[in-house]
């Protein structure tokens, strides 16, 4: 019997948040970019979301070098 256990560490969650921080704030500006009909800009909704995704980008950051402890 061969028991694999996965575990979270660090570093993962930390790229994975990382990645998930970058992606959804282009994913974001891009939305303007894909409906320039749209009058304004980013607005404030937007703001918010791409503060958010910087924060996660961070934290992110700050996990990775953590390394291999679990999470």
């Amino acid at each position: 019997m061969v028991s694999n256990h996965f575990t979270l560490t660090k570093r993962l969650l930390g790229l994975l948040l990382l990645i998930a921080g970058v992606v959804g704030f282009i994913a974001i500006l891009a939305i303007d970019v894909l409906n320039p009909g749209r009058q304004g800009g980013i607005g404030p909704a937007q703001r918010l979301a791409l503060g958010l995704c910087v924060a996660l980008a961070l934290v992110g950051l700050t996990l990775i070098p953590l390394g291999s402890q679990p999470a």
